[in-house]
Formats: C-alpha cells, sequence, structure tokens
C-alpha cells in the first residue's frame, strides 16, 4: 500500500491515524523476555465500528501451526492467552494451533513509535496551505494516468459495478488511486504482525485491534487462508482498497465468482469498494460537493467539519446558497480548504460524507473526488482520439 517514503503523505491523511487519535501508552510488559522488532511501512485503515462475525465451527485452520504455548516476542503476554482463550471458546479454534500462530508473530515496534509521533501532530487545526500540499501529493499525473490504464484494463467489471451498486465508476478509482495506486503498493507488513502488535501493545486502541484480529482471523479461517501470509499496512489494512478485517467480513464481495473473496484481486476490489459505498448510503446520480454563493464571507463564521450539519434554510438565513441546485434536502456539511494563498469554503452532499466513512477526513475524501473527475475526464478524452 505504501512505501516509508509515503508514510508522512499518507499517514498525514489520517487514513489510519485520524481514527486512532491518541499517543501510544506503554505497552503492556510480558512476563518473560521477549525481542522487539522494528519494521517501516504505510497505510490507511478505513474507520468502521468493530462488526464481529458469526461463530464458525468445524472448519479446519490454514498453516500448521502447533505450540503447547506461546513463544517469540509475545511469549508471557497474558493478554494474548486471554485472547486465544476467547477465541477457542467463541468460535472453536484450536488451542495449540493459536499458540503456533502467535509464536510467529513479530512485534512492530516501528509502528509504536511513528503512531507515537503521528497522534500528536494531528491534534492541530489546519494550516494554511494544508490542503494544497495534501492535494499535490495525490493530484499528479501517475495517479491520473494509472487511473485511465486501470480503467480500460477494468472496463467490463467498472460497468458492472457501477449498474449493481449505483456507484460510478471514478469514484471507485477515486478510493483505489489514494489507497494504493492501484494496486502498486499494497503494504509490506504481515497482517498478524501488525495486528497482533497494534492489540496488545497499543493500548490507546487495543480493543478495537483485538476486534480487528478477531476478525481476521476469522477471515483466514472462512477464505482458507494461511494468517501468517497476507501482508498489508501497518495498520493490518488490505488490499487495492486497504479493507481492515472487519469490512472485510462485513463489504467485500466475491465480484469475479471464483468463490473466494480476494481484495488483491482487482475485480473483488471493484465490487467490494462499490458496495462499501452502496451499503453506506451513496445516492445514485446526486452530488458530491457543492462551491457557495452568496455571502460568501459569512461561511467564515460557520463551524466546518463534518459533525456540523446544515440545512437549506439555515443556509439562506447566513446569506449562503449552494451554486448547483440538485432539489436535495439533506443537511449538507461545510468544508474549510485552506489553500497556498486563500481559504476555501464548499458545501459537502451526503455523498460526500459517504466518502469520509472510507477515512474520516475532509481532506481525503476531497482527494477522492477531484481525482474522480480528473480521471473520468482524461479517460473520456483518450477514449474520443
Amino acid at each position: 500500500m505504501i512505501f516509508l517514503a509515503h508514510i508522512s503523505q499518507r499517514l498525514s491523511l489520517g487514513l489510519a491515524l485520524l481514527m486512532f487519535g491518541g499517543c501510544a501508552n506503554q505497552a503492556e510488559k510480558p512476563l518473560a523476555s521477549t525481542q522487539g522488532s522494528s519494521t517501516p511501512t504505510i497505510q490507511a485503515a478505513p474507520s468502521q465500528p468493530k462488526k464481529t462475525a458469526p461463530t464458525i465451527h468445524a472448519q479446519t485452520s490454514v498453516g500448521g501451526y502447533h505450540a503447547n504455548s506461546v513463544s517469540g516476542d509475545y511469549a508471557g503476554y497474558q493478554s494474548v492467552n486471554r485472547f486465544i482463550d476467547e477465541m477457542v471458546q467463541k468460535h472453536g479454534f484450536d488451542r495449540a494451533y493459536l499458540n503456533g500462530l502467535f509464536s510467529q508473530a513479530k512485534r512492530k515496534q516501528w509502528t509504536l513509535d511513528y503512531l507515537a509521533k503521528s497522534d500528536k501532530s494531528l491534534k492541530s487545526k489546519p494550516s494554511q496551505g494544508s490542503w494544497s500540499r495534501y492535494r499535490a501529493k495525490f493530484l499528479d499525473s501517475r495517479h491520473i494516468n494509472s487511473g485511465v490504464s486501470f480503467w480500460r484494463e477494468h472496463r467490463l467489471a467498472l460497468q458492472r459495478a457501477s449498474k449493481q451498486y449505483g456507484v460510478p465508476a471514478e469514484y471507485i478509482l477515486g478510493i483505489m488511486a489514494v489507497e494504493t495506486t492501484f494496486g502498486s503498493y499494497v503494504g509490506s507488513h504481515r497482517v498478524i504482525d501488525a495486528l497482533t502488535t497494534l492489540s496488545f501493545d497499543y493500548q490507546r486502541r487495543g480493543e478495537y485491534f483485538r476486534g480487528e484480529l478477531e476478525n481476521f482471523l476469522l477471515m483466514s479461517r472462512s477464505e482458507h487462508i494461511n494468517p501468517a501470509k497476507p501482508v498489508g499496512s501497518f495498520a493490518g489494512a488490505m488490499g487495492l482498497g486497504q479493507f481492515m478485517p472487519s469490512s472485510f467480513l462485513e463489504w467485500a464481495v466475491d465480484f469475479n465468482a471464483d468463490g473466494h473473496r480476494d481484495l488483491w484481486d482487482p475485480e473483488d476490489s471493484i465490487g467490494s469498494v462499490a458496495n462499501y459505498f452502496s451499503q453506506h448510503g451513496w445516492q445514485p446520480g446526486k452530488p458530491v460537493v457543492s462551491p457557495l454563493r452568496g455571502n460568501l464571507s459569512a461561511a467564515s463564521n460557520m463551524e466546518p467539519g463534518l459533525d456540523n450539519l446544515y440545512s437549506i434554510n439555515s443556509l439562506q438565513k447566513a446569506g449562503l446558497l449552494p451554486a448547483i441546485d440538485c432539489h436535495c434536502d439533506d443537511p449538507l456539511r461545510l468544508i474549510w480548504l485552506r489553500h497556498n494563498s486563500n481559504d476555501e469554503y464548499l458545501l459537502g452532499y451526503p455523498n460526500f460524507y459517504v466518502i469520509t466513512r472510507y477515512n474520516h477526513s475532509t481532506h481525503y475524501a476531497m482527494a477522492v473526488h477531484e481525482l474522480a473527475k480528473a480521471i473520468k475526464s482524461a479517460y473520456s478524452s483518450s477514449a474520443s482520439r
């Protein structure tokens, strides 16, 4: 998904980090000595409420792992042993199998150190030019041209997804462009290492990641995957669209009908991103954002952000209106973008909010939106030649 060179660029997006918030606390002290492990990587994880899959018994886990107790980096972690107890009792996993698997897991000290720094940096308000800098990382020829090439190669799958889920092809591509540049880098961390580290050594968000670890083991078993093999982001996000395991279980689809949901497969990723948008309330044919018209100075006295909703009537009272009239009655959100030389205010429709369900960041959603438009324009131009 993202190289170390991309780290500050991607995590400043807040894909995973806006979800985490706060500093890494001191890790649990193991009862026996452990060896640390330090490895860089990157990513963003869709921010979801914890989803727990149904209990699954009588399925064979893949990998042949077996041990009487956990050894290696997580030897002596009482929290790991408690987690194994829960997986045995709740989902029928074999204890010796999980002991063997977690004996393979590596503690990613780099991840913990990076989160401790990045969490602090995300507490401040947007600085002058923050949107210009963010935008420049994605609105470039590499992302746009890759999108055009991917659209040509997977045109039929994109058409089918758009028809089935009501999501325009360009917005599916916008997600993949920002997340992994269409699979050019999907991450280099083993997911088992990433999720184990964040489950048992990142106390600020440990409960969330233990839920994701639980879902990852269920996903691996149901899809007959060796859980030590998949690689993804440092936060455990996977595939071209960087789904967390809970998102996989809830929204991933077998779009190529081969009997498996595979987020590293382009067709399954296309269908899964489209399904994610659809299930989160995408409104076919409706706008995403609109410029403002009227008394623009009034916008600076209003509260921007995803948590503040404005009706058309309240906007009218402030002397503001959307520059486009879609006959929408839904509440709108004020988007504040800080360019190098000026501040810009836009209105976000419900479809804009749907994009932020993938990543709770207005910058992220705007990058997806603008890339979607740019890729569509470039694709249309190339098709007309």
